[in-house]
């Protein structure tokens, strides 16, 4: 499908996140019992690898508290992979940075070259080893080979290639998807945003990261049913539009068109309220969705409630945690009286850059 061209940028009508209609979640918030120690390590893996270097990059990156939303979202990992989950959301978050904030998301060839680096080292015979011990690459790159060395040995295959396959398709969506519709300045309709999302927002990736904090081996055949996807789709709609809903100031204020508040209000001729009241419907109605859909799902494979059961539970929790910590994060707001922090100010160039 193709969308629209912009024109000029039309600003959305703020909506106050205190006016926002409540979403329903009849799920209960949940806290890992080693949420302090994940917020520590991830504050010191950050700067070990390189991924955080200028203060003005780290209080903005400590105001987004990704050891807490880590926390919420994996509540049962014990502390080893709890601490690599909250690595994984550092990395997938400021690469998105880079991606949405920064010049390298409107430069497909510059990131195509990157992810290619990036497709290098998931694919490596020593799970990324030795890129992690490398100096001359992006740092985005190497960060990325020391998370897949701590992540992928132990994992069956057929879970490692799913994993690659979601990871690439996020990168390429971003990178090449995404950056097109920013250099033609194309406003993507719902259908095809909406499917895109998923992979832009790297959720297919969080959820497969369930599997290594339960100890998963979902049998490809039941990964691939219709019960199956139909349920995970849903749960990952709700996590992205959630996300959306929170983040539309934020990313409005940077131009950015990719958010479903602003692609209904573009496509359809509402207002900013009438827009944002109807994405905060649909995704409480694809929660209730969800919800038919995961008994659906236990229902048609009774033998294999030993790896559904707490699969199923780890997409409640994140749907449960994200919007625990949308609700909460100052990574989508100004504080008091403060101006939005520009780009320039926490986008560090060696995440994409080599030479460093």
């Amino acid at each position: 499908m193709t969308g629209e061209r912009t024109g000029s940028v039309k600003q959305t009508e703020q909506v106050e996140q205190t006016d926002l209609p409540d979403l329903f979640c009849p799920l209960p918030h949940r806290i890992n019992p080693h949420a302090e120690q994940a917020r520590r390590q991830l504050s010191d893996w950050v700067g070990t690898v390189g991924l955080i270097q200028r203060e003005s990059a780290r209080r903005r990156f400590e105001h987004a508290d990704f050891g807490w939303f880590a926390s919420v979202v994996y509540p049962t990992a014990d502390r080893e992979r709890i601490e690599l989950m909250a690595d994984w959301f550092a990395w997938l978050f400021l690469v998105d940075d880079q991606l949405d904030d920064g010049d390298f998301g409107r430069d497909p060839e510059h990131a195509a070259q990157v992810v290619a680096g990036m497709r290098a080292v998931l694919e490596s015979a020593d799970h990324g080893a030795a890129a992690a011990r490398r100096t001359d690459l992006p740092t985005s790159v190497s960060s990325l080979a020391d998370l897949w060395r701590r992540t992928a040995p132990g994992m069956p295959a057929p879970w490692r290639r799913r994993f690659v396959r979601h990871l690439e398709q996020c990168l390429t969506a971003a990178a090449v998807w995404e950056a097109g519709n920013r250099v033609r300045g194309v406003v993507p309709d719902e259908d095809d945003y909406i499917t895109n999302r998923r992979h832009t927002g790297a959720i297919y990736v969080c959820m497969d990261l369930v599997d290594v904090v339960e100890h998963l081996d979902v049998p490809v055949g039941v990964y691939d049913s219709e019960e199956f996807q139909e349920a995970l789709d849903a749960a990952c709609n709700v996590v992205c539009w959630t996300n959306d809903i929170y983040s539309l100031e934020k990313e409005r204020f940077l131009g950015e068109v990719h958010n479903l508040v602003y692609v209904v209000q573009h496509h359809r001729g509402l207002d900013g309220r009438q827009a944002m009241s109807h994405v905060c419907e649909v995704t409480s109605a694809e929660t209730r969705r969800f919800l038919a859909l995961e008994e659906r799902l236990l229902h048609r494979y009774p033998e294999h409630s030993g790896v559904l059961v707490p699969y199923v539970e780890g997409m409640r929790t994140w749907i449960r945690g994200n919007l625990d910590w949308s609700s909460r994060t100052k990574r989508y707001r100004a504080q008091p009286g403060a101006a939005v922090p520009q780009p320039a100010s926490y986008l560090e160039r060696d995440l994409v850059v080599a030479e460093r």
